[in-house]
């Protein structure tokens, strides 16, 4: 959040990294204004003036942000608020790649970093920050992991896109009235939403059953959409739609035309496009001159753009 906007939209245009720190700011004031400011300000004994400041709170929010850990939440308390962010001295001296060697562990009484596999001696300690796609790696804490080495790496379809390509496919009024129709049954069915974004990995769509719903839903006959919808209007329990990487090439061809269709959209969202930023990658004199936060970025939007290629080559 400390990038100059411009820098910040030029160099990471399309990752979805500008719209998520453009909330936090907003964010952020917000708090700053409704609930830190009057906290100050009914302790000015404590707090003087020149500690009264929306920079400096965005600074400390910033810091917190980047060095505290949050204790996960046990797998059956998921209805559950997350955990307070904890400040962990020392700790947080530790860099994180996705194929770390360590871990912190919790328990009522201590926090501990324990080692998760053999390390030779003179090597690095790597914690982990969870499992963070590049984007939200340079989000939270200004760095990512070069290509390929972030198996956790993710890219994102917004839902409205998907919506956007299918509305391309219409012919005419009516067939855009239809689409509406099967849009807005799918936001009732929450299985969609205007700010929302089907998330495909490396090896898995993380979001497998909302895609393969959205897909079905706006893919299928119109009679066969007016049963589908008179069935869950009575409440009767449908089958699961599931859609894994490796199930793409077997999906309808409907079915593909529609998500190769969200790709090239999305794909157009970035500043450059893939050859370019293999021809850069690939450049080490290039690559040398560019500054750290280039450097960041262009790892950022090449491992995202790999990963939609290859739903391109699968719906091929």
């Amino acid at each position: 959040m400390f990038w100059p906007e411009e820098e910040r939209l030029r160099l990471l245009k399309g990752t979805g990294v500008p719209e998520a720190v453009e909330k936090d700011l907003v964010n952020i004031r917000s708090e700053y204004y409704s609930i830190v400011l009057p906290f100050m300000e009914a302790h000015s004994d404590l707090f003087s003036p020149s500690v009264r400041s929306l920079e400096l709170y965005r600074q400390l929010v910033a810091l917190v942000m980047a060095y505290s850990f949050q204790e996960p939440l046990e797998e059956d308390d998921d209805e559950k608020e997350p955990n307070s962010p904890l400040m962990v001295p020392a700790a947080d001296i530790l860099n994180h790649i996705a194929n770390h060697n360590a871990n912190l562990e919790y328990s009522a009484d201590y926090l501990r970093m324990v080692a998760t596999q053999p390390i030779l001696e003179g090597h690095e300690i790597f914690n982990t920050y969870g499992q963070m796609a590049n984007w939200q790696l340079i989000h939270m804490y200004g760095f990512a992991e070069p290509y390929p080495n972030n198996t956790d790496d993710t890219a994102d379809i917004q839902m409205v896109t998907v919506r956007d390509a299918a509305l391309q496919g219409t012919k005419d009024e009516t067939e855009k009235l239809l689409l509406c129709e099967r849009w807005d049954f799918l936001c009732k069915q929450e299985m969609v939403g205007e700010e929302g974004a089907f998330v495909i990995g490396r090896e898995e769509v993380l979001t497998e059953e909302e895609l393969a719903t959205t897909l079905k839903v706006l893919c299928m006959p119109a009679e066969e959409f007016r049963d589908y919808k008179e069935r869950a209007g009575w409440g009767e329990e449908e089958t699961e739609d599931s859609l894994a990487i490796t199930d793409i090439p077997k999906l309808q061809e409907s079915w593909k035309r529609l998500l190769r269709n969200s790709v090239l959209l999305t794909l157009q969202t970035y500043a450059t496009n893939l050859k370019t930023d293999q021809d850069l990658l690939s450049n080490k004199e290039a690559y040398a001159t560019l500054s750290w936060r280039e450097q960041q970025a262009l790892q950022v939007c090449y491992g995202q753009k790999m990963i939609l290629h290859r739903v391109l080559e699968l719906t091929s």
